[in-house]
Formats: structure tokens, C-alpha cells, sequence
């Protein structure tokens, strides 16, 4: 069967001096050109093409012979008209967007944020997929996401962050950044004022700042945020406290019982954005923030960092007054976090995929941490935030000098990521963040010998 013939954005002007045939040509020919049509697309028969156009067959027949004698198109027999050309690999098939960056480049990407995905078994993969699309097709998404998906991320909470939590207390999230558009939007009003880490998770400023919220930024210092600089009228916290984004710092028990303490005295909403807090090296565990005040706090949780963003899944434990406001924003909304993740994250839990992966996981980027600061060590090189996590930071002393170190890398075929952009104000410490998930161990060893010799 022959393919559908290709849409024509093609328009005619009948009060211009130039013949309809001759612009249905050039008209052809730029969507050939800038990509459009691209080659072996089929085109419209002429007749169907001229009753599109209200225009004679004549006109779309002297067209079409035109763009044949030139090569742009050509007639296979009992099947139509077909694009040969294709645009010039170099011209891009449409313009850019504004500010974006490119999907993939030469650069080793040592960026933190980057999971290893690499890592996940593939057969176990496959079969958690194959079991998720053997389940009937939904007619509507839960708006809590699906009870079996809850009831996994309850185990999981329970073996691998000590958070105990029933299934009706777990709210299924598209993801970190989905969560806190969701308790900008439902539960925080606009003009209310939000304490976030400085510096901190710049995507979480931006979410809130459109959201009408005033963002005041708090100092972190190698204990985590401060909560003596939340400022008094403040309505909401916003923090990382097992491996502050980007430091790295862990917020020590003492200021995790004075936050609390805090937040219960001025009703103050703490967020706790808990994005790789299964991820630890030689430390013993400290109690998440959920743990030590359910009442106040709302934990929020992602397996883009454990497994992989192709899921779009994540979760969120909240008091019940912020699970209600939340949830009645989705029924106005109708916006609810997809299933087809939930499901497979739930075969991966059920048949052990998902515990053994975080077990393969957790062995491998220690010994990845481990080649990392000792290469860096031996070269007296200071590193920061290697506690946990799956990225490190080497502190550099002026903007200037993050600024030379990242462009070097950047020269060496090395992305970084540079803790000023991480500022929501004026940066007060710098330094570049090294991530060691996103690729394998043989590029990191590779890497690590440019890395060495840019920041002695």
C-alpha cells in the first residue's frame, strides 16, 4: 500500500504578475529545500493537488513537470509522485528554538543531574515494559496515580529511605519540578514568600518565581542551609538536605531538628526535595526531614537520578491538607501524572529488578567516587560534597577562575557545570561540579586525566 501523500503547506496568489504554475513550482521547491518535504515523501496526484488549490490540473501538471526536469521530484510507476532531494545536511529542517541548547554534541558530559543509566538491565527493562503494556488501557488517570504504583513507592520509601508511610499517604508526581509547580500553583499563593538553599536548584526558583511566589535565598555553608536565615514572614522552605544541589553538603541532625522546630513554631511548609537520597558512600544515614515532622513537611522523591527521566515518574508524601490541595488542583485541571511509568516502575519493584538495580548502583558509583577523589586527592586537589550523591565539587577561589576552568574543559571535549549559575543573587562561592553517573568508566578515567592537570 502506498504511503498517504505528504501535507502541502503550499498557497497560491491569483492578483500576482507571476503564472500559478510557476509559483506552485517555487513553492514545492522551498519546502524541498528548507525540509519540509524531505526525500521520498510522496506528493498529492496532480488532480487531487488542483482540486485542493481550486486551480486547473494544467497548472499543478506544468508544475510538476518543471520540478521533474529539474530533479526534485520523479513518478514511480502505480505508486505516484515522489520527493527525490533531501535539504542540505548542514541547514537545519526548521530554526531553532530561542536559547536552545543542542540535544547532543562531541562533548564527554560530566554535568551533574546525568543518571547511569547505562547500568539498568536491559532484559529486565524489556520484561517490565512487556508486563506494563499487557495491562488494559485506562479510560482515566487516577488522580493520586495508581494504588499498585503508591503501594511500591511505600516499600521502597520504607527499605531504602526509613520512611514509613501507608499507601493513601503517597501521591504519585510526573517528577521533582511537577511536584513543586503543583504546590506553587494548589497549595502557596501568589506574593507569598519562599525560603530556598543559595545556591540552589535553579529550575525549582524559576517554577516558583512564575508562579507568583517571592523566592528569598538562604546561605548553605558545608552543614546545609541555615535555618537561621529564613526570613520571618516566610510561608514555605524549599531545600535538598541529603546532598544539597549543588554543594553537595548533607544538612547535619542539628539543623534538620532546628528546621523542623522552626517550621512547627512559625507554620512554616518545609519541601524536602529528596532527588538522590538513596545515593550515599561511607555515612551513616540521617533521618529525612518526613521522618522527624510529617506534619510539616513534604517529602518529594523522583527515579529520574536512580533509573532513568524516560519513566516521568516520581512521588510526594505531604501532610493530608496538602495532598487534598493538590489533588483538587489536578480535578481542575485535569492534569495527573501518566501511568505508563507508574506501571513499569511496578513490574521492576515486583520481580526485585528495581532493589537489585539500586544495589549494582550503589557499588558502582562508590567505586566510580572513589577513583574520582582519590585522583583528585593525590594531586591535592580539595573536593567537596563526595559524601553521597552521584556528583562532586572542587572549589575554585574567584568567578574568573570557574570561569577559565570550565571553558578549558569545554576546549578538551569536557562539559562541567560552574557553581555561580546555581546563584539566584550574586554568587559568593565558586568552583566547578563534576558528575560521574552519565557516562561509562572508561571515559571517566579518560576524563580524569585532563581533570587533574585544569584544576592543580
Amino acid at each position: 500500500m502506498p504511503p498517504v501523500p505528504t501535507a502541502l503547506p503550499v498557497t497560491l496568489d491569483r492578483e500576482s504578475e507571476v503564472p500559478l504554475a510557476v509559483q506552485l513550482a517555487d513553492a514545492l521547491r522551498k519546502s524541498a529545500s528548507n525540509g519540509h518535504l524531505r526525500g521520498g515523501d510522496r506528493l498529492p496526484s496532480t488532480r487531487a493537488l488542483a482540486q485542493r488549490l481550486g486551480v486547473s490540473r494544467t497548472v499543478t501538471s506544468a508544475a510538476y513537470e518543471q520540478l521533474h526536469a529539474e530533479g526534485w521530484i520523479a513518478g514511480r510507476r502505480g505508486s505516484g509522485t515522489y520527493v527525490t532531494t533531501s535539504p542540505p545536511k548542514d541547514r537545519p529542517a526548521h530554526p531553532a528554538l530561542p536559547g536552545a541548547a543542542p540535544e547532543t554534541d562531541d562533548l564527554l558530559d560530566l554535568s551533574p543531574g546525568t543518571p547511569w543509566a547505562a547500568g539498568i538491565d536491559r532484559a529486565a527493562w524489556r520484561r517490565a515494559w512487556r508486563a506494563a503494556a499487557d495491562a488494559p488501557p485506562l479510560t482515566r488517570a487516577p488522580r493520586a496515580g495508581l494504588p499498585e504504583y503508591r503501594a511500591a513507592i511505600g516499600e521502597h520509601l520504607l527499605r531504602h529511605r526509613g520512611l514509613a508511610v501507608g499507601t493513601d499517604s503517597v501521591v504519585a508526581t510526573g517528577g521533582t519540578t511537577a511536584a513543586v509547580v503543583e504546590l506553587a500553583t494548589s497549595v502557596l499563593a501568589k506574593g507569598d514568600v519562599v525560603a530556598v538553599e543559595e545556591p540552589g536548584y535553579q529550575r525549582a526558583v524559576q517554577v516558583m518565581t512564575a508562579a507568583g511566589l517571592r523566592v528569598v535565598g538562604v546561605p548553605v555553608d558545608e552543614q546545609g542551609m541555615r535555618p537561621d536565615g529564613i526570613p520571618s514572614n516566610a510561608r514555605a522552605v524549599y531545600c535538598s538536605p541529603a546532598h544539597h544541589y549543588p554543594m553537595g553538603a548533607r544538612m547535619s541532625a542539628a539543623r534538620r531538628v532546628e528546621l523542623v522546630e522552626r517550621a512547627r513554631a512559625d507554620n512554616l511548609l518545609v519541601i524536602e526535595d529528596d532527588y538522590d537520597g538513596e545515593l550515599r558512600f561511607d555515612v551513616a544515614p540521617l533521618p529525612l526531614l518526613a521522618a522527624l515532622a510529617p506534619d510539616v513537611v513534604v517529602h518529594l522523591g523522583t527515579t529520574s537520578k536512580i533509573l532513568t527521566p524516560t519513566l516521568g515518574t516520581g512521588w510526594m508524601v505531604a501532610p493530608s491538607a496538602v495532598t487534598s490541595a493538590v489533588l483538587a488542583y489536578r480535578d481542575h485541571t485535569s492534569i495527573r501524572p501518566a501511568p505508563a511509568g507508574q506501571r513499569v516502575l511496578v513490574e521492576l519493584a515486583r520481580h526485585g529488578d528495581l532493589g537489585r538495580h539500586l544495589r549494582k548502583l550503589r557499588r558502582e558509583l562508590a567505586e566510580r567516587r572513589a577513583l574520582l577523589v582519590g585522583a583528585l586527592k593525590a594531586a591535592n586537589i580539595a573536593v567537596l560534597g563526595d559524601d553521597a550523591g552521584a556528583h562532586l565539587v572542587v572549589p575554585l577561589a574567584s568567578a574568573e577562575m570557574e570561569r577559565d576552568r570550565l571553558a578549558a574543559a569545554q576546549a578538551r571535549g569536557i562539559r562541567l557545570d560552574g557553581l555561580a549559575r546555581h546563584f539566584a543573587g550574586k554568587p559568593y562561592a565558586f568552583g566547578v561540579a563534576i558528575g560521574y553517573a552519565g557516562c561509562s568508566r572508561e571515559s571517566l578515567r579518560h576524563a580524569l586525566t585532563v581533570l587533574v592537570r585544569l584544576l592543580c
